[in-house]
């Protein structure tokens, strides 16, 4: 699966009735240490998805592969691309080498904002650091299922570093990350940021209510409550239907 144009539009696109679909290349470009070598990398691979899928199928947009570990090279690549509109989101790595709301970073987001563009954030890992708060796991299972704590590490860092509040026109989209836990880690959000909310004062409103204004969700993969009226009970407690986008997850076996 995924292994020619072929396939995708029989699978993917044909197969599921998609007008448009997102093409995001997993490419270890962040694991790398020479940034020159890794921007590098990243415009061959923006290149190539152009030339080998973009411009063979009309359906397809693209997400902008960068070298997040400089981000002036990284701002480089995306005023390139930004200039071609089938391009719509800027994609990093949910784990790195720092939370995504360090300011470093914040170049990134400025570009992407200037330019219309969301930024994508999907499951994966550099593996310089353990991939959970305990060290290294032994089994996919395990390294799979922890990518939904960093996923919530990210979002706390992103608000109460203040990147939205820096750029409120930002929109991050969470992909492969889970979403039923949301009800939960927002509550706890919220109670935490009643209490110490004096730390971060250009929080200025429960941290719920920028997740629900600035960051989106795909829905695959789902960890579905039992029953369709849980589902429902559960959608109400996040609060906005708008949040969830249609996601395949086309090749991933899983």
């Amino acid at each position: 699966p995924g292994s020619s144009l072929a396939r995708l539009r029989a699978d993917a696109l044909d197969g599921f009735g998609s007008q448009f679909a997102i093409c995001n290349p997993l490419y270890g470009v962040l694991a790398i240490y020479n940034e020159h070598f890794a921007a590098a990398l990243a415009r061959a691979m923006n290149a190539w998805l152009t030339a080998e899928w973009l411009d063979r199928e009309p359906r397809l947009r693209g997400s902008i592969t960068v070298a997040a570990q400089n981000p002036e090279l990284a701002v480089d690549e995306i005023e390139r691309c930004a200039a071609d509109p089938r391009f719509v989101q800027v994609l990093l790595l949910n784990q790195g080498d720092a939370p995504l709301g360090n300011r470093r970073f914040w170049p990134i987001y400025a570009a992407a904002e200037r330019h219309g563009l969301s930024i994508g954030v999907h499951a994966g890992s550099t593996f310089r650091h353990a991939t959970t708060s305990n060290g290294w796991p032994s089994y996919h299972l395990e390294d799979y299922a922890a990518h939904a704590q960093s996923f919530q590490s990210n979002l706390l860092s992103l608000i109460h570093e203040g990147a939205f509040t820096k750029h409120p026109g930002l929109t991050f989209v969470m992909i492969e990350s889970g979403f039923t836990w949301l009800p939960t880690f927002m509550w706890r959000a919220n109670k935490t940021w009643r209490g110490v909310r004096a730390e971060v004062p250009w929080v200025d409103r429960p941290p719920s209510e920028f997740i629900r204004d600035h960051v989106r969700f795909t829905l695959q993969p789902t960890d579905a409550p039992p029953s369709g009226a849980d589902m429902t009970r559960l959608l109400d407690m996040i609060g906005r239907d708008d949040m969830l986008l249609f996601s395949t997850d086309y090749p991933h076996w899983q």
